[in-house]
């Protein structure tokens, strides 16, 4: 190993505390702060230093952003729970449908029309882009907010985790059409419904092993007195899953999120007993070392260069709109009344992560351009798009719910409060 690459980790983590520290002071999620450090530094060639050059392409620091990313939806995972989202009603389906399927085919239609000459699977591809909700910003502002309770809160929570899990399962079929295609192969209908399969078994498959052979590997395992047992099986299970998924041809993401969402506390009861920390206090500083790492190097490969140019600017526009008027459709697909359903579709819209997970991911994946010759399928461009589209609407989700949630509790009380409306109209009267 390279021992620059020490340094170069060593800022990379320094600038990710700065970044995470300054946004979180102005209210703004940590993630962010990330990626605009990394920005920042992958950029400072414009003012003539080059020494972060060398991390955008090291192999040492992108394993180790790989293995931050594979932690993260770990995370997810483990703060996801299949009962839960069994009890979250159909609407939450309905909706997660919705939230997928529309920006899929905007972003895709988008992604035609600015790039009328790249392959199709590549339009595709970024249509996919856009699909998953980040659970985490919403569900920060409906706490802080005290609306967790609120059955808006209930619908937009199950269905971000729902999408999460269709938006999986819509990268492993493109991944593997893509893979396909590198080879020279097509794809029939019959290819993808088989792709699509797969994935799908491979997360009942995951769920079943969860509830009959986890608990009893780690009731056995609880009998170990050494420190760090929990924390060292559940990360081997993780890396284990995410390897069995790729094995399968999955994105290892998809194995490690299925680990999370199969580890439930009650298979930690032995281990409790002992007072070790729950499970997702131990995997914090893990990821508090891993994480940052991943979205600092997505930062450093925005090339701010690219923004001078007007149509990039044009183009993550149009993608920010998809992306936006996408999750509005999620409006439409609540079956309650008494609902607020802007409040609905403006929780589904931040991407966060995971938009900046599937960019990265389709950033190692070729496809062959008009001439024949092998290109990334988010080049250059298509990345500074998809991360200006993150950034805002990551941005804009926090004002913007608060804003739907107090003017939804208005109308509500408003149209529950017979006694308030003959109120108002007999002020009304007197100042007539």
């Amino acid at each position: 190993m390279d021992p620059s690459v020490l340094i170069g980790i060593a800022a990379i983590l320094i600038v990710a505390k700065l970044g995470g520290e300054l946004f979180e002071r102005i209210g703004q999620p940590a993630v962010l702060g990330e990626l605009a450090g990394g920005i920042v530094a992958g950029n400072l060639a414009l003012i003539g230093f080059n020494g972060a050059e060398f991390l955008k392409g090291n192999e040492v620091i992108a394993a180790l952003a790989q293995l931050g990313v594979i932690v993260l939806l770990f995370e997810v995972g483990l703060e996801s729970n299949v009962a839960d989202m069994m009890k979250v009603g159909w609407s939450s389906l309905a909706v997660a449908a919705a939230g997928v399927v529309a920006p899929f085919f905007l972003g895709w239609a988008v992604a035609a029309y600015f790039i009328p000459n790249g392959p199709q699977l590549k339009h595709i591809f970024i249509g996919a882009t856009l699909c998953a909700t980040s659970v985490g910003i919403t569900a920060r502002v409906l706490k802080d907010t005290g609306h967790l309770a609120r059955p808006e809160a209930r619908i937009i929570l199950g269905a971000a985790v729902i999408d999460d899990v269709l938006g999986l399962l819509i990268l492993a079929v493109i991944a593997a059409a893509i893979k396909a295609a590198q080879s020279g192969a097509s794809l029939a209908l019959v290819d993808v419904a088989l792709i699509a399969a797969k994935a799908i078994s491979f997360l009942i498959g995951a769920i079943v092993i969860g509830h009959y052979v986890v608990p009893r590997v780690f009731h056995r395992a609880g009998r170990l007195q050494g420190n760090g047992v929990l924390l060292a099986l559940a990360i081997s299970f993780c890396f284990l899953m995410a390897w069995v998924a790729s094995r399968v041809g999955l994105a290892p993401i998809v194995g490690a999120f299925a680990a999370g969402l199969v580890l439930d506390e009650a298979h930690f009861k032995s281990f409790r007993s002992r007072e070790e920390l729950r499970l997702e206090e131990l995997i914090v500083p893990v990821s508090a070392l891993l994480v940052p790492v991943f979205f600092v190097l997505m930062g450093l490969k925005v090339d701010l260069k690219a923004f001078a140019k007007p149509e990039l600017l044009l183009y993550a526009g149009a993608l920010t709109a998809a992306a936006i008027l996408g999750k509005q459709v999620c409006a439409l697909a609540v079956f309650e009344r008494n609902i607020n359903r802007p409040a609905i579709g403006i929780g589904m819209i931040p991407r966060g992560e995971v938009g900046l997970i599937m960019a990265g991911i389709g950033a190692t994946l070729t496809l062959p351009n008009a001439a024949g010759i092998n290109e990334p399928v988010i080049g250059t461009v298509t990345f500074g798009a998809v991360v200006i589209m993150v950034i805002v609407t990551t941005l804009i989700t926090p004002p913007a719910l608060k804003w739907s949630l107090a003017r939804g509790t208005r109308v509500f009380e408003d149209r529950r409060s017979p006694e308030l409306l003959r109120d108002l109209a007999d002020d009304a009267l007197e100042r007539v």
